[in-house]
């Protein structure tokens, strides 16, 4: 694209998490044309294209976290002049724990259009095969690195209901699954998806204090972490409560077995607690 009266866009680019055959059409045919290509790492961008078969015809400029703040206003003015400009991290979607946020941010302040081409993401991997509930979940990105800072992080998110996603370095992982057991309870479940779409990929499925002991071995690559979120308590309820229930169902027209059922349901008790209560309960 030559100068124009038009602004560029800016386009974030998912790329492999592993496998350069997991690039999509779109992503080789933007590499191949797009005016300015930003990269986190551009070594590895070289690595990828050459992998593809794709030579770039556009500039490309480093892009990553250090640097980020200070390239946003040359990339701005190219935007301005009518260049695309594709941003492209080591794996997975830009400004997901990786460089972005702040050329997205400032393009949508400057009213410069923003569009994503879709691709691999380690955050949706990882949820997919992690074998824990996925269809609410929140994604919380790298803990701090102090253990301190780490483990009050982790106290506010004990009592979270929802999957937990986290990225971690290998050598903290550790430390990070300890003090998630600390928090959450030995026996909360989780996975540890290592190298996802790569040669020795692994996924281990277990307790929080297992998974801890396991990661005291020499763990390697690429890590996500996958956490059940806090299953709620329930409430103490005393057998006179049940009964009334039941019967206020009964009242208003609904099968004793049907109202027993609900009751259950709606307390988190068994079944068989709610139908003892209301024999129980029955006049002698």
């Amino acid at each position: 694209m030559t100068q124009s009266d038009r602004p560029g866009r800016v386009v974030l680019a998912g790329t492999p998490l592993g496998r350069a055959d997991d690039a999509s059409a779109r992503l080789r045919e933007a590499l191949a044309s797009t005016p300015v290509i930003a990269a986190e790492d551009t070594r590895r961008l070289r690595r990828l294209c050459a992998d593809l078969g794709v030579s770039p015809s556009g500039r490309i400029v480093s892009f990553f976290e250090a640097n980020e703040t200070a390239r946003v206003p040359a990339l701005l003015d190219a935007l301005r002049g009518g260049e695309d400009v594709l941003v492209v991290t080591d794996a997975g979607m830009p400004s997901v724990s990786d460089p972005g946020y702040r050329l997205v941010a400032a393009a949508v302040d400057a009213g410069v259009a923003v569009t994503v081409l879709p691709g691999p993401s380690a955050v949706t991997s990882a949820l997919a095969v992690s074998g824990l509930p996925v269809d609410r979940f929140c994604f919380e990105g790298f803990l701090p690195r102090k253990a301190g800072e780490r483990r009050r992080a982790l106290a506010a998110l004990a009592a979270e209901r929802r999957t937990l996603v986290f990225f971690e370095a290998p050598h903290r992982l550790a430390d990070t699954l300890a003090d998630l057991a600390g928090e959450f309870g030995a026996d909360r479940r989780a996975a540890v998806c290592r190298e996802l779409t790569k040669t020795y990929e692994e996924v281990r499925r277990a307790s929080l204090a297992e998974l801890a002991e396991w990661a005291r071995g020499d763990v390697r690559g690429e890590i996500t972490l996958v956490v059940a979120g806090a299953v709620a308590e329930a409430l103490p309820v005393s057998e006179a409560d049940l009964v009334d229930e039941v019967s206020r169902r009964e009242q208003a027209g609904q099968a004793r077995k049907d109202a027993i059922a609900d009751v259950a349901r709606d307390r988190g008790v068994p079944k068989r607690t709610v139908f003892d209560a209301v024999v129980a309960a029955k006049p002698r």
